[in-house]
């Protein structure tokens, strides 16, 4: 097992991977931007280097900074958390090439499933089902496009082959709009990713967000942990994520399920992964996979018991899967709210002092935030400062412990989207249960008429 391991991000993330560190007997080096001098996982650090001025560029997002903090300090590994670098195929290689471990899959798996074309491509191989498109990337070729659309039927999303977060995404109705709409997204692509490929697929009309989570280590064991609803998002972005997803057969995520565990091994994955997946009438269609440890991890570790950034760290050291699929026992449900300084409805950043801050407790609540009272929230990073995490035995007494650590929780000197969370927590649809990944979008925008 490693001794000493450098947490390559901010933010709660960075806080729960040194907690789990403190866990494991592991040193953690913490590294931080000037704009997080005060935070608390620096003020708790066994060792703490700044890499860099506030912006992302100049600091998380430099990878010489980053590897000289991991060699001055004499650490073994780095985790990369979420965000930032931690699905950037050519870190992982330098950090690799530099000595260290890199606390995630290969550099080859991140490239094979980073790119969309590709990643495709290998899940219909491993016979993970994925929704209709192009084979691979979109030629120049105008005829081809169009007919490629015919095949599939309109309406059809172009996507970015090398995007992510929601960005790099048109939906085209209608063939006059085709072309123009391929070249704007392969513009974008390019400007945004250095990556101009995009391809096409059916655009599904109302669609759920279901992920499922894996584990696997470097021998060839891989198990699921279950799936998450993700559906409740706003501009592709989550916003509330639950365990297990409401109404979806048992037997139709244990087919997925192995599935995914099935294609992990035979593209000799190893870390925590996940299957993101649109459900509609019954079926399950692919869309990416992401190659790191989620925000949402936590709601899959109340249900299944299992700490995911733990075995991480130990997959990474080398060790086998501590546990086989037949082992992982499901229990109750779970559900996370993310903490944004935004406005609730507005969703204008809210950077600032945070004056009073009294987060919520009692049974089957879990807070997961690095913020505090007098806390310093800067206007240079994602708008997430936390999230509030509930289980319970049913779906019922889950959503029960949320509206009342919800109802506790006291935020002040800046806007939160707490409000919001209030909410939706009491909406008719959301607590049947089974809402699309476009309803608080129209949610949104009928609160506002």
């Amino acid at each position: 097992m490693f001794k000493k391991i450098l947490i390559a991000n901010r933010g709660e993330i960075a806080l729960r991977v040194q907690r789990a560190c403190r866990e494991m007997g592991i040193k953690a080096v913490m590294v931080y931007s000037e704009a997080d001098r005060d935070a608390k996982y620096i003020r708790l650090a066994d060792e703490a280097v700044c890499i860099g001025p506030a912006p992302s560029s100049h600091s998380y997002l430099s990878m010489p900074a980053i590897i000289s903090a991991a060699e001055v300090t004499d650490a073994e590994a780095i985790h990369p958390g979420y965000g930032f670098l931690s699905e950037n195929a050519d870190f992982a290689e330098r950090v690799e090439k530099s000595g260290f471990t890199f606390i995630g899959p290969t550099p080859e798996s991140i490239r094979l499933m980073g790119d969309k074309v590709s990643a495709k491509q290998a899940m219909i191989r491993a016979g993970v089902p994925c929704v209709p498109g192009s084979e691979g990337a979109l030629p120049d070729d105008p005829a081809v496009i169009r007919r490629t659309a015919k095949a599939i039927g309109y309406p059809v999303i172009i996507k970015a082959a090398g995007g992510g977060g929601g960005r790099g995404m048109r939906v085209v109705h209608t063939e006059a709009a085709l072309l123009h709409a391929v070249q704007t997204t392969k513009a974008e692509a390019g400007a945004a990713f250095n990556n101009p490929e995009v391809y096409m697929e059916k655009f599904l009309q109302n669609p759920r967000h279901i992920e499922i989570q894996i584990l696997a280590d470097q021998h060839r064991n891989a198990v699921y942990l279950g799936e998450r609803d993700c559906s409740m998002q706003r501009r592709h972005q989550k916003v509330i994520e639950e365990a297990p997803a409401p109404g979806i057969p048992r037997r139709l995520i244990e087919k997925i399920g192995e599935r995914c565990a099935t294609a992990c091994k035979k593209i000799g994955y190893r870390g925590a992964g996940t299957f993101e997946f649109l459900f509609e009438n019954g079926e399950f269609y692919f869309i990416e996979m992401n190659t790191r440890v989620q925000v949402e991890h936590p709601v899959t570790e109340l249900i299944s018991g299992i700490d995911i950034v733990r075995t991480q760290i130990a997959v990474a050291a080398g060790e086998k899967l501590p546990f086989t699929q037949r082992q992982i026992q499901l229990r109750g449900h779970a559900i996370e709210c993310r903490i944004n300084a935004e406005d609730a409805y507005k969703f204008t950043p809210s950077p600032g002092r945070i004056t009073t801050w009294h987060a919520p407790g009692g049974p089957g609540v879990r807070v997961d935030s690095h913020a505090y009272t007098n806390y310093f929230v800067p206007p240079n990073y994602d708008s997430m400062i936390g999230k509030i995490i509930v289980h319970g035995d049913t779906r019922e007494q889950a959503l029960a412990r949320m509206r009342t650590a919800l109802a506790e929780t006291v935020i002040e000197g800046i806007s939160t989207n707490i409000p919001l969370h209030r909410e939706l927590m009491v909406d008719a649809s959301f607590v049947s249960g089974g809402t699309n990944i476009h309803y608080l979008e129209e949610w949104l925008s009928q609160r506002e008429r």
